[in-house]
């Protein structure tokens, strides 16, 4: 409790109340929010999902398999028909040793590796443009604030 001595002590100071400052910590504190609730969203999911794989596990995570095809991208009817297809677009063909059955599991293609790689070193050079153009523009506007201040002085002698 604050006595009347202190009462500035229990006082929210004035600059954690301007917008700029309130709106980070909305932000801060919705992000941490929003990361607890979703780790706990995600564990229940997690372990619902574990108890249906234990059940339908492919025979792809449970023994030894053979690539009968290699990776290659899904075509029309195959996206509907295999489920594997809908989590990358690629797919290969495999056979398990011990049950000798013929599954599809998805993949990742180099093709498609490639050009996220491309995707991502142009976003990248973008942003580097970007950035070193408001570097030097804020630069610049230093320069003359700093410029405008030393002639003011020297005008004002």
């Amino acid at each position: 409790m604050c006595t009347r001595a202190m009462e500035s002590d229990c006082r929210i100071p004035m600059a954690c109340l301007r917008p700029r400052i309130l709106a980070l910590h909305a932000l801060f504190w919705g992000l941490v929010s929003l990361r607890v609730f979703g780790a706990a969203l995600l564990s229940d999911e997690k372990a619902a999902v574990a108890v249906t794989k234990a059940v339908t596990a492919p025979c792809w995570q449970l023994e030894e398999f053979v690539v009968a095809k290699e990776c290659s991208a899904c075509e029309g009817l195959q996206s509907k028909t295999i489920p594997a297809c809908s989590q990358t677009g690629f797919v290969e063909k495999i056979n398990c040793t011990k049950s000798n059955r013929d599954e599809y599991k998805s993949c990742r293609s180099t093709k498609m590796e490639e050009h996220l790689f491309w995707k991502f070193e142009g976003v990248m050079l973008a942003l580097t443009v970007v950035f070193a153009i408001l570097v030097v523009a804020r630069q610049r506007s230093l320069d003359r604030q700093a410029s405008d201040k030393v002639r003011r002085q020297i005008e004002s002698i």
